[in-house]
Order: C-alpha cells, then structure tokens, then sequence
C-alpha cells in the first residue's frame, strides 16, 4: 500500500504542477500571419551550426515560370483555393504564425507527454525505457530535463541550419512566390518579399519530421501528419508550389541526417549508465568522508542519468564543459551546511503565499514541459512581437536551446562529481513544497538552466534583459524556498548558467545574423 500512496501522491503532484503552467504551456491561439520587419534576404551567408556551407546539399534549378509544368503548378493553387474548406482554411491560418513557432510549441507537448518516469517493477528495480524498443513499457522516452533540453537544442539547431541553406538557395535561384507570378493566387498567408524556391515551409516540416525519428520514435506517423498539413498550408495559401515543396522538403530531411548522426555518437545513449557506475558514486562520495546523495524514491530508483555529463555538448568542447564544472559545495559536516539546511528548514516550515507562487510557476515538474521547455514558451510570448522571420526565429531558437542543452551538460557532471545529498535527506524535517527529483542537490538544474537562458536571452531581446534576469532569479529561488535546494546549489548554478550563456553570446556575434 504504501508504494501505491507514494506513486498516487506523485501524479497527483505532477496535475497540480502541470495544470499551474498550463496557461504558459498551452498553444498561441489566433496569431496573425508572419509578417517579418526584416525578411533577412542575405541569411544563406550566416554561418551554420553543424553544416560546414550552406550549399552542402545540392538544389536542383526550378523550372522558369514560364514552363508549361510550373504553369501548372499555379493552376492547381488557383484549384484549390477555389475550394478551401473551413479545415483548410483554419490549417492555413494555423501555419502562417510560423513554422518554427508551431513546430516548438508541438515539441514542447510531446516533451510534456513523455515527461513521466517508470513505475518499480515487482521485485523492487526500475525498467529502462529503450529507443531499440520504443513501444515496449515504458515507453520510449522518458523526456526528463536534461533528454528535453538535448532535443529542443538538436531540432532547433537543424532548423536553423536548414533555413541558412534554404535562403541560400532561395537568393541563387531567385524565384518568385506563386501570388507574385500570377495574380489569380491569393497570397492567404501575407504577402511575401522572398523568393519561393524552395519553400521555407517544407524545409521546417522535412527537417523537423526526420528529427523527430530519433527522439519521439513512437511519434512519427503523427510527425509525418502534422509535416504533410504543414507542406499542404504553404501550397493552398499560394506561397509555394508543389515543386517549391518537395525541393524544400527533401533538402530539409538532409540536412537533419548531419544532425542524427552526430546525436547517434555524442555519449547520450550511454548516460543512463550502470550499476557499477551507480555505486561508484555512492563509494567515492564516502571514501572523501562525505554524506552521499541518497534517493528518497520507495523504492530507491537510480539517479537520472548520471553520465549525462558526459555528452558531447554544442557551444564549447568536452574539456570546456568540464573546466565549467564549480568549485566543491560545503563539506556535508561543516557549519555553513548546517547553517544553509536551518534556512531550508525555516522556509518550509514557514512558506508564504509569494514563495508558494513561485514554487508552483516554475516547478516544471513531472508531465510538464521541463524548464527548458519553460524558457522555450517565454522566450516565444517575446519573439512573436519582433516579427521575426523564419531564419531568424529559427537562429534565437538554437541559441537558447544549445545554452540549455550544454548547462544541462556542466550541471550534470557537477551534480554527480559532489554526489550532494538534498535538503531534506540532511534533515527529515524538511518537507518539500514540490516533488523532489531523484538525483543529487549540487547545484541546481532550475538555476543552472535559468542563468543560461537569461544570458542569451538579455542579448537576443536586450529590452528585456533585466526581466529575464528577475525570472531566473525566481526561477532559482523557488527551488530555496520549495526545500529541494540549498543557496548554494541556487547561486552558484546560476552562475555556471550564465557562463554557459555568455558562449552562446560569443557564437551569436559571430554567425553573421546581427
């Protein structure tokens, strides 16, 4: 009885947590069509991430305008115009917010319903979800904080370098939209100043859909769906033809093979680790004369992926990400330990109604986004208003995702170096406003997440800077308050956080985009 009382308690804490940030969560309704101040005409010269020249992947030249074929292209968009139901009509106006936009918010939903961890097996032990066997309980993946920060990094990061490559190719070919060439097409979608060929649209769609293969396996026929309404939006609302479509999609479907094969080899799929592993930690940590972390799940679960401080991050080297890795936290004896465990005690035993709301807001919790996927949201309520267009959009997207996705990196390899012991495991009395994740306290990952987020952030919208820098500084003080994290662990990953971000900053002022 009492595993299914703790098991009931945390899903019911992780409904509380989800329906808190929903309104964050949830999809942007009844956005106006895209309609960028800057259509950033000369972005094929932006340097890219992964592709080492835009013109990587070879485009073959579109028909001219005058060709009988093409000409048949703009009939069928006059065909189906024509004809459009109240669905497509709706799927139309869906897509023109933008691709990369709807595509985010469509990751951040999947992240939400793969956000859930395995329940104990009969003798105690834990399965393992597994990507050669993805259907199988449970199933495949458990899109935990460090797996979702990894994938809105790598599927913003081909975006990006996929939309360098289709405006180099938009500017060499130099064809125009189908509402341009022939006045019969309505352009449903706004007018466009850029060349159609090939269609930015089904870059996204082809790059994303081939993404998601490799980490929302059980996903792709719906990927695959909602990449075919995507393609088909571009086509009825006259800013592609057919043609534009499939050049667009198959050079997008290459340029995501780049990025598979580096997420195949970048020591991801060994993060979960061993149970030689899982003891060693616990042995040196002792060996050193200090309290290890101990999971407080009933039963014990191993820690989340303890090797993820291992993998091969995007803005620096591995030697980097370890150089990132923060000085030793309070020795578990010492007086300033116990001093930060009484402060974590007074909170708790005493939570305000102010602490309870920032407890709740950013607890990110179980069946939820993820902070990272948090930061995502936010960073999107501010970027709808800069009338961004699609490469850039996609450009600000890979910087705060490869920022949250390498200080996830340096936080994990910090947290299983000192194997730190929470809170609460250092005084029972402590009892969290929120679920206590199943790994170790030093420093934390809300913090470390947030002062990266916010660095790259503050130089992306620099208006905004000072906000940013207040929600981050939320963001890590709920995690005080809520007794998961001493001060320590807060400011100190907040500022590894911010390191992290200011590399981004470093790449962003070189890319060409400013």
């Amino acid at each position: 009885m009492k595993k299914i009382y703790i098991y009931s308690t945390f899903i019911i804490t992780a409904i509380v947590l989800y329906a808190c940030t929903k309104q964050v969560q949830g999809r942007t309704d009844n956005l106006p069509a895209l309609a960028p101040t800057n259509a950033d005409l000369n972005a094929g010269a932006w340097k890219t991430i992964l592709l080492k020249r835009p013109d990587t992947f070879a485009v073959a030249a579109p028909l001219a305008v005058s060709n009988v074929n093409y000409v048949a292209e703009l009939n069928e968009i006059k065909g189906l115009q024509k004809n459009l139901t109240n669905t497509q009509n709706a799927n139309i106006n869906y897509w023109a917010a933008g691709g990369v936009l709807r595509w985010n918010e469509t990751m951040r939903e999947l992240v939400a319903k793969y956000n859930l961890p395995p329940y104990q097996n009969a003798d105690g032990t834990y399965p393992i979800p597994s990507s050669a066997n993805p259907f199988a309980y449970p199933l495949f993946p458990f899109a935990n904080p460090p797996y979702a920060a990894r994938a809105y990094a790598y599927i913003s990061a081909a975006q990006y370098d996929a939309l360098v490559a289709c405006w180099y190719y938009k500017k060499f070919y130099n064809r125009p939209a189908p509402s341009t060439t022939d006045v019969g097409i309505v352009a449903k979608a706004g007018a466009s100043q850029l060349p159609s060929y090939p269609s930015e649209a089904a870059v996204i769609a082809g790059v994303t859909a081939e993404m998601m293969k490799l980490f929302f396996p059980t996903e792709i026929g719906a990927i695959e769906e909602k990449a075919k309404l995507h393609e088909d939006a571009a086509i009825m609302s006259g800013a592609a033809t057919r043609s534009d479509v499939v050049a667009g999609e198959a050079l997008g479907r290459q340029i995501a093979q780049v990025f598979i094969a580096r997420g195949r080899t970048d020591n991801a799929g060994k993060a979960v680790g061993t149970p030689t592993d899982w003891a060693n930690f616990e042995t040196n940590t002792k060996a050193k004369g200090e309290i290890p972390w101990i999971s407080q799940d009933n039963p014990k679960r191993p820690g989340m992926l303890p090797l993820y401080g291992n993998v091969v991050p995007f803005l620096f080297d591995t030697a980097t990400s370890r150089a990132l890795v923060p000085a030793a936290p309070p020795l578990t004896a010492s007086d300033e330990m116990k001093k930060q465990v009484a402060e974590v005690y007074s909170y708790t035993n005493n939570p305000t109604s102010e602490n309870w709301k920032l407890v709740l807001f950013w607890g990110d919790g179980v069946g939820t986004y993820t902070p990272p996927g948090h930061w995502n949201a936010i960073a999107s309520e501010d970027f709808i208003k800069l009338n961004l267009s699609e490469v850039k959009w996609a450009r600000n997207l890979a910087l705060l995702n490869m920022s949250l996705m390498d200080a996830g990196i340096v936080c994990w390899k910090t947290k299983y170096t000192y194997y730190n012991p929470r809170p609460s495991q250092m005084d029972p009395r402590i009892k969290t406003l929120t679920g206590l994740p199943n790994f170790p306290s030093y420093i934390s990952g809300h913090s470390t997440f947030s002062g990266a987020a916010a660095t790259i952030l503050g130089y992306l919208v620099p208006n905004r800077a000072a906000d940013y820098t207040q929600m981050a500084n939320d963001a890590s003080k709920s995690r005080l308050v809520g007794g998961l994290h001493y001060r320590a662990d807060c400011e100190i990953g907040l500022q590894v956080g911010a390191q992290v971000g200011q590399y981004a900053i470093n790449k962003a002022k070189l890319d060409g985009a400013n």
